[in-house]
């Protein structure tokens, strides 16, 4: 039972790591090889652009082929992404450096499947504390990611940075070793004459509004900052890359740091709770980071920024899996990462163009809609919970 956690685990500390060296490279970078300003950013879009518009392919191709064949394929692609990033960056190609990019977040989607995978591997008491385990490999990513992208910026002759890429690589070689040993789960619908409710049906449950608004707001809100904090950082004020590699690494620590106690704090007092504090920390992270650009409202407001997405997803994702039949989980997920992610690319999408055009206070101020949103949510989730109980499947 535990065994595919402690895999899969181990599998992500290494396949997460693509998503911080992009995040602390991909503006930087970006900015070298982009034809205007504007567009340096435009390589993290992409990456989450890539997220999202895999998300329903590779539900659908682990629902065909099993979840290993998934995870290895997409770990076997990443592998290439890596090489070309590097390539691109040596042919100064701002078009492959951003193909490499999307290609790391179209990896992303896969990724983001590992926590079905285990929770279906565990009793559904033990969901929450089993989940925040695995979400502790995004710290072992947050720590290794940056670190190499920094140690390595120099060690290729291709040019600056492009060593940082072929060690993505060399992370992705790690996590096919690891993916060597996990043994799929029952991908078949169980329960033959289990009826599959319509998907339109399932999207009106409460708790299911809740759950996807919930995710939502932790990936919107944290992609338009965090990806326009190196810009913001490195590019406008000046801050040395040592400082805002200091920044995101403490950023995404935080967004998986706190799994240590979230999923017992959801075991303990619910989703809903935990998502409430997520949200209020959210709030936190938006006064701090309205309030000035000095080096610790930076590095307070990211850290902030990522214990309340840690909340908002962990609490969000808990919910999610009580919404639907095993029989309905492969369209469910399908449809609730595409429109996460979706809603994720748009807000990166807009980051770089905001920040540029407007400046930083612009993008802190468009992120406050988004928290007010599911405030409006969490107020029609308890006026409806108390009239009807849909949660129950």
């Amino acid at each position: 039972m535990y065994r595919t956690l402690k895999i899969l685990t181990i599998a992500q500390a290494f396949a997460q790591t693509g998503a911080p060296i992009v995040v602390l490279l991909g503006g930087i970078v970006g900015a070298s090889l982009a034809p205007t300003p504007s567009l340096a950013t435009l390589p993290i879009a992409l990456m989450i652009v890539g997220t999202a518009t895999t998300t329903i392919p590779a539900a659908l191709f682990m629902g065909k082929f099993g979840r290993k064949a998934g995870f290895m394929f997409a770990a076997t692609y990443c592998f290439m992404a890596g090489i070309i990033g590097a390539y691109a960056i040596n042919q100064e190609s701002f078009v492959l450096f951003c193909m490499a990019t999307f290609l790391v977040g179209s990896h992303n989607a896969f990724i983001q499947q590992y926590r079905f995978a285990v929770a279906e591997s565990v009793p559904a008491n033990k969901l929450g504390r089993s989940l925040s385990i695995l979400m502790l490999a995004g710290v072992a990513a947050a720590l290794m990611g940056p670190e190499a992208a920094q140690r390595l910026r120099a060690v290729s002759s291709m040019g600056e940075f492009a060593g940082s890429f072929l060690g993505l690589s060399s992370f992705m070689l790690v996590t096919l070793v690891m993916l060597s040993f996990y043994k799929n789960g029952s991908t078949t619908e169980v329960a033959v004459d289990e009826k599959s409710r319509d998907l339109r049906v399932i999207v009106q449950q409460p708790m299911f509004i809740l759950a996807i608004c919930s995710a939502v707001v932790a990936w919107s809100v944290m992609s338009l900052l965090m990806t326009a904090t190196p810009v913001s950082m490195h590019t406008v004020d000046h801050f040395n890359l040592e400082d805002t590699a200091w920044v995101i690494q403490s950023h995404i620590v935080a967004m998986f740091l706190p799994s240590l106690f979230s999923g017992f704090l959801v075991d303990r007092f619910g989703a809903i709770k935990i998502i409430i504090a997520g949200l209020t920390l959210m709030f936190t992270c938006l006064f701090i980071a309205y309030m000035d650009r000095q080096l610790m409202h930076y590095w307070w407001a990211l850290v902030l920024l990522g214990v309340g997405w840690n909340f908002l997803f962990l609490g969000g994702t808990t919910l999610l899996t009580q919404t639907y039949r095993p029989a309905e989980r492969f369209k469910v997920q399908a449809f609730n990462d595409f429109v996460v992610f979706s809603l994720q690319a748009t807000a990166a999408l807009g980051s770089g163009l905001i920040l540029v055009q407007f400046g930083w206070d612009w993008l802190v101020g468009l992120s406050l809609p988004w928290l007010l949103i599911l405030i409006a949510v969490l107020f029609y989730v308890r006026n409806r919970i108390g009239v009807e109980d849909e949660i129950c499947i």
